[in-house]
């Protein structure tokens, strides 16, 4: 039952309650222009203006009257041709300056004829409907005006005069991305032309009339950004389309055709709202358009703040509400907006933003910086938290909620308790809630009391907390205002679904339910050695698998120097990152108690001890013995301040664990409580750093936390609703086109607790969107949960095989090409789903040699397609290269060593088989840095019996020698080089920071300049050369120095293989 009953309400809501799609559909085929003509009438209905404008000097005519009109002023046209080049045009400001002119610097100086100066306003924030809508199209900038090409672009929306909205059309049954490519290259060719005015842009529509979607005009920039840091081309990446979103109704309905979308999205208070309100143009410079459910959610925490103010309703429950708003979908946003638009009401006088951990105050800290340098105020003690309470200008103050309930104690009846404060809590489901309430409850007078969280209380999986008058959400913070789930998240890409596989231990294995509560014996059975060492097995040999190491590899921003971090009170030390390519992602291993994390980290040493080919990095972190499950499914918090709670032993073999972790990573921690928060801080960041592979944990690490390089959590503990959902989504962070899902392997049978938690968060039908098809349902090809049918692997292959046989020597034509591309694309992505089921062996249908011939073809069209665009500007830029994923194609080394004895058997004269090499090695990028190596031992390679053996050993021996070289050319200490590139083969690459690397340097002169780092930089260039030339090809694990008798190989010249006619040399000369 709602608080208020209103009877009429505004209908200025950005977001649209609830929309009725327009029925009408007109069943003719419909070209680009009138699907142009449509939307332009549509936007004059809705009161646009339309201005019959193709040319910059009318564009800037019409500004110069919409300017007049809005400022109520006549500019002279000395005055307006100064104003327009310092203030408007100026030819030094870009798209950067030129959004920071709309988000925040919308008043700008005018010197007038007399030397007064007056305020000229270029878009009135405060009465959004003294700005002008108008709306041209097919405005064309030519190279006159110094673009590249000459471009005519669609349809733009100009608000003041100002184009600040632009949408570029494609006719129905077009992709929706070639709209998207296309404002890619007017970005690049012509939007900074003549004035350059097209660079205040802020929001990019595109649409196909059946789906529209938006941007920000950072959306394709931040995408480049990235692509320069790592050094690659600014071609296309298919990582900026991602970013685009669908508009939708507050219940969160999507709404994608063009015309509802008008009837939306363009309504004129709706887009002067997000453009004066609703975009956040961030300290690094990048412009955020807030997605529709974030728009709602703090437009009604603002409309109760407002209501609960006029009905005097403050001071109670009914002046607040919760969000409900799913783990992952950019909680901190929604709550910065709405923090900072509460704090500008003016009866408002502070906003307290309250967290539950330490190490969240800095994280929430430090987003908010990132939104808005200095918008909000932390506190590292009550003291200053008392100080900015007391502080008129301290606005927005985020605090945990100790610090909040010790300041309550210490200052009984301090005069903050009569201003009028709104309070939002983060993730507000705690244990230590009920106390915490009362004390606000008690003493603050005039408060609004609002929640975020992504997994709500309700009676059902409320157990009895402590306080049993609050034991609900709803109980604690009113009406729900507004919610998002698990469902939605996925539906819309925000976060990924999960894949759960449930892994029998033991013959007898019982179903555990909701209602089964913990139980000393039945974990003693859990603990079982014999059961223990089969999960910990079980666990090594499918860690590869699971987290695609050593397969799969991606390029990651990471953090160089985490022990200084770690250790350094806050902001005080800068972080350094380093793009790196790394292999693979990491897991979570959350067990049932502390005495269960002992047994199984003693397992797993053991277990790598005996064979190294499994050695992982593995550590534990935990701070009290937690081990009874919570009866509403709340996990514990563990204190990462603190290990006093720990009785004798449990200590004693957390000490032994880190230390351990300190001679892996060559840190200096322990129990005792500095350097326990510390290590805490530590084992965060090098789990988003992906140095350790598993943690284990009973607790901690189990909500709250983002590392969006963890995609596995094995999961030895009874789990369920709230609890399950939070250490779930531990895995489902969005990171790149390899990750595709999250992935939880649980060795206890919790199938009935994962249906009803997912229920309970998602709806009745969420199973189907939340976790994984079946592998029957991806072979095969199923039916999505809106009645799609969607094509099967099967169907796939099928389609490949009769649309682009092998057999026809190429694929002819732009359209058959583009068709390939989106097929084979598709196929990769199926398979890169597929690998990870175990029944995917065997049932691949295409061979080795097949696969790689499609490929050879994919990198040639690829190669083809990129040429086309250099040279050309009318070629459709909407082919999209699964590049992440063709890298991910194992073609190994085996399946070349099988082409090589094929061509011995022949005595080397079946030549087919050198081309089938030949193509081999082209498929494949990860192969291309080893060619040389393969030729030179196809040619030497004479009648061998056993190819496999001779190539293991030409391998060691070619590379004993070439580390040698590099170790002698760069004066390198033998013994650690070897050591260190052992461990970079064992975890997939190269490490390259941390200290590992400086052991290997040779001394040099401290007094000797910056000499250093170049000369480190130039060690590791090598190093990487020489990994990449062997990594993945065989040979023994071990850099031992050889005892026997060394044989080197000449470099054979870059030719290709032996031609028919010449004789084979044979290689390796003794070298006594």
């Amino acid at each position: 039952m709602p608080y208020f009953n209103i009877v009429a309400e505004t209908s200025e809501n950005t977001v649209v309650t609830e929309y009725e799609p327009v029925k009408k559909r007109s069943d003719s085929y419909q070209s680009e222009a009138e699907l142009e003509q449509e939307f332009i009438s549509l936007l004059c209905e809705q009161g646009y203006e339309y201005l019959p404008i193709h040319t910059e000097k009318d564009l800037i005519a019409n500004l110069r009257k919409k300017l007049e009109e809005l400022n109520n002023y006549q500019f002279s046209d000395t005055e307006w041709d100064e104003f327009f080049i310092n203030s408007v045009a100026n030819p030094n400001e870009h798209i950067v300056e030129k959004t920071r002119t709309i988000q925040e610097d919308n008043v700008k100086n005018l010197k007038r004829d007399n030397g007064e100066t007056k305020n000229i306003t270029l878009i009135d924030k405060k009465n959004i409907h003294n700005n002008s809508l108008q709306v041209i199209n097919q405005y064309v900038i030519s190279m006159e005006n110094g673009a590249k090409h000459d471009n005519r672009y669609d349809v733009t929306v100009l608000v003041n005069g100002l184009p600040l909205v632009h949408i570029e059309l494609k006719r129905r049954g077009v992709a929706i991305r070639e709209a998207f490519n296309q404002i890619n290259r007017y970005q690049r060719d012509s939007f900074w032309a003549g004035c350059g005015l097209y660079e205040y842009i802020q929001i990019f529509v595109i649409s196909n009339g059946t789906n529209t979607k938006y941007y920000s005009n950072s959306t394709r920039r931040n995408a480049e950004k990235e692509h320069e840091k790592r050094g690659a081309s600014k071609t296309k990446t298919s990582n900026s389309f991602e970013f685009t979103c669908f508009w939708a109704d507050a219940n969160n309905r999507v709404i994608p055709d063009l015309i509802d979308f008008t009837k939306t999205f363009f309504a004129k208070h709706t887009i002067l709202n997000i453009l004066t309100k609703y975009c956040i143009f961030t300290s690094e410079d990048m412009l955020m358009v807030m997605r529709p459910y974030q728009i709602t959610a703090t437009e009604r925490i603002l409309n109760r703040i407002e209501i609960a103010n006029n009905y005097k309703k403050y001071g109670s429950v009914e002046g607040g509400g919760y969000i409900w708003h799913t783990t992952g979908s950019g909680k901190t946003l929604t709550s910065f907006k709405t923090a900072r638009l509460a704090s500008k009401l003016p009866y408002i006088d502070k906003v307290l933003f309250v967290v539950d951990r330490k190490d969240l105050d800095y994280q929430t800290m430090k987003e908010y910086d990132r939104f808005e340098k200095d918008a909000a105020n932390s506190n590292a003690s009550t003291a200053i938290l008392k100080r900015q309470l007391e502080d008129p200008d301290a606005h927005i103050i985020i605090t945990t909620i100790q610090k909040l309930v010790t300041f309550i104690k210490k200052n009984p009846g301090h005069e903050v308790y009569t201003k009028h404060i709104v309070i939002i809590f983060d993730e507000c489901h705690r244990s230590q809630f009920g106390d915490m309430h009362t004390a606000i409850v008690k003493n603050f007078k005039k408060y609004h009391l609002f929640g975020f969280t992504g997994t709500p209380i309700f009676s059902v999986n409320s157990g009895r907390a402590k306080n049993p008058e609050f034991f609900t959400t709803g109980q604690t913070f009113g009406d729900q205002l507004h919610s998002y789930t698990i469902v939605d998240a996925i539906n819309d890409k925000n976060v990924l679904p999960f894949r759960v596989d449930y892994i029998k231990t033991m013959d007898v294995e019982e179903e555990i339910t909701d209602e089964m509560v913990w139980d000393i014996n039945r974990e003693k059975v859990m603990m079982a050695p014999e059961r223990i060492r089969i999960v910990t097995q079980y666990i090594l040999e499918h860690f590869d698998q699971k987290t695609y190491r050593g397969d799969k590899t991606y390029i990651y921003n990471t953090l160089t120097n985490i022990s200084e971090v770690a250790s350094a009170k806050r902001d005080e030390v800068d972080e350094i990152k380093q793009k790196q390519r790394i292999s693979g992602f990491n897991s979570i291993f959350a067990v049932s108690s502390v005495p269960m994390a002992k047994l199984y980290y003693q397992e797993f040493k053991k277990q790598m001890a005996a064979d190294p080919t499994k050695k992982l990095r593995v550590a534990t972190i935990f701070s009290y013995g937690a081990n009874e499950e919570e009866s509403d499914g709340i996990l514990d918090e563990e204190n990462s301040e603190d290990t006093s709670a720990l009785d004798q032993p449990s200590r004693e073999f957390l000490e032994e664990a880190i230390k351990d972790y300190n001679e892996m990573f060559h840190t200096n921690y322990d129990t005792s409580s500095d350097k326990f928060q510390n290590y805490y801080k530590d084992v965060s960041l090098r789990m988003k750093n992906k140095e350790l592979d598993i943690l284990i944990v009973v607790n901690m690490f189990l909500t709250g936390f983002d590392a969006t390089t963890m995609n596995t959590l094995w999961v030895d503990k009874n789990l369920k609703m709230h609890g399950l959902i939070q250490a779930f989504s531990r895995t489902n962070r969005i990171l790149n086109s390899i990750k595709t899902f999250g992935n939880i392997v649980c060795f206890r049978n919790l199938q009935k607790r994962v249906d009803s938690a997912i229920s309970l968060f998602g709806d009745k039908n969420a199973g189907g969107i939340v976790l994984l098809q079946s592998f029957k349902d991806y072979y095969y090809g199923y039916e999505s949960v809106d009645g799609k049918p969607m094509p099967g692997y099967v169907d796939m292959m099928e389609d490949l095989n009769n649309k682009f046989p092998l057999s026809e020597p190429q694929i002819v034509g732009e359209q058959n090409q583009k068709d390939f591309i989106a097929l084979f694309g598709a196929i990769l992505r199926m398979r890169n789903l597929l690998l990870s089921f175990d029944e995917f062996k065997g049932k691949e249908m295409i061979s080795e040699r097949d696969l790689q011939d499609y490929l050879g073809r994919y990198q040639d069209l690829r190669d083809e397609w990129k040429r086309k665009r250099q040279e050309s500007t009318d070629i459709t830029d909407d082919v999209v290269f699964e590049i992440e994923l063709i890298r991910q194609i194992e073609i190994n080394i085996d399946y070349i060593l099988m082409l090589v004895k094929k061509y011995h058997d022949t005595h080397c004269e079946d030549k087919e088989v050198l081309i089938t090499i030949n193509k081999a090695i082209d498929a494949s990028p990860e192969l291309r840095s080893k060619k040389q190596l393969i030729e030179t031992f196809i040619a030497g390679a004479n009648d061998v019996d056993d190819v496999m053996n001779e190539w293991h050993e030409y391998v060691v021996e070619q590379r004993e020698h070439d580390l040698n070289a590099i170790i002698t050319e760069e004066k390198l200490k033998p013994e650690d080089t070897r050591k260190f590139m052992e461990n970079a083969f064992r975890d997939g690459e190269i490490k390259t920071a941390g200290t590992d690397i400086d052991k290997l340097m040779p001394p040099i002169s401290r007094f000797g300049g910056g000499g250093r780092a170049k000369k480190k930089q130039g060690v590791i260039d090598k190093l990487k050369t020489f990994f990449e030339k062997y990594f993945g090809i065989g040979g023994s694990p071990i850099f031992a120095e050889p005892e026997r008798k060394k044989v080197i190989y000449e470099k054979e010249s870059q030719d290709m293989l032996p031609k028919v006619a010449q004789p084979v040399p044979t290689y390796g000369k003794s070298e006594e």
